[in-house]
């Protein structure tokens, strides 16, 4: 797919509705045909940023291989992008994941797709969708370790930004991990810096689960 910006572009129009989402439909329909294979649905833009990176270190090239990670802006929508992309829309494979607070609202959209009923965590697994405990921040802390990730702030050059973070009354007496947590979300743009910077600082056996079970290895 040679446009993936410009595609997720008309879908997000398309699903908002409105005046424009019949021409923006259009579009995306003449771009999906360019090869689209899988849409991945995610929840926001630092997700997308953590499973390009992660693809980037597996040698995936999702481009080539059709597959458009798409942020849907909160996992409310859900339901109205697996419409879009389903059997009566551009009928195309859809993956996905999301944090464990929102698990309600992805298992009911799967189940309103006339993907599933009833469906168990292992069931939403097997139809290419995971659950991140508590988010995906969470589990790439939790995988790489509080030490871990200084060593990735410190190479970032925010480590003493965090000093002062940790030293401000309401941060005093957290635990480290919400502390980490917090701190990657406090400035525009930090939060999907950081979801590269994780996942580049990985072990190849660290990939935790969701992200490793949605970008598989090529064999």
């Amino acid at each position: 797919m040679r446009e993936p910006d410009r595609f997720r572009a008309a879908v997000g129009t398309w699903a908002a509705g409105g005046t424009d989402a019949v021409a923006a439909a259009a579009v995306a329909r003449e771009l999906a045909e360019d090869g689209l294979a899988t849409v991945v649905l995610v929840e926001g833009v630092s997700d997308r940023s953590a499973v390009e990176a992660l693809a980037v270190r597996r040698n995936r090239d999702l481009a080539g291989e059709g597959v458009c990670v798409l942020p849907i802006g909160g996992a409310m929508s859900v339901g109205r992008f697996l419409r879009l992309f389903g059997a009566q829309g551009l009928a195309v494979t859809i993956r996905g994941f999301c944090d464990e607070a929102e698990e309600s609202f992805f298992r009911r959209g799967l189940e309103q797709a006339g993907l599933g009923s009833d469906l168990t965590r292992s069931g939403m697994e097997a139809l290419g969708f995971y659950v991140c405990v508590a988010d995906l921040e969470d589990e790439l802390i939790r995988a790489l370790g509080t030490a871990g990730v200084e060593r990735v702030l410190a190479a970032e050059q925010d480590l003493a930004r965090f000093r002062v973070f940790q030293n401000q009354p309401a941060q005093r007496g957290r635990a480290i991990e919400r502390q980490l947590r917090r701190f990657m979300g406090t400035t525009s743009g930090r939060k999907s810096r950081y979801a590269r910077a994780l996942v580049d600082a990985l072990d190849p056996n660290q990939v935790p689960r969701p992200l490793d079970q949605l970008l598989p290895s090529h064999s």
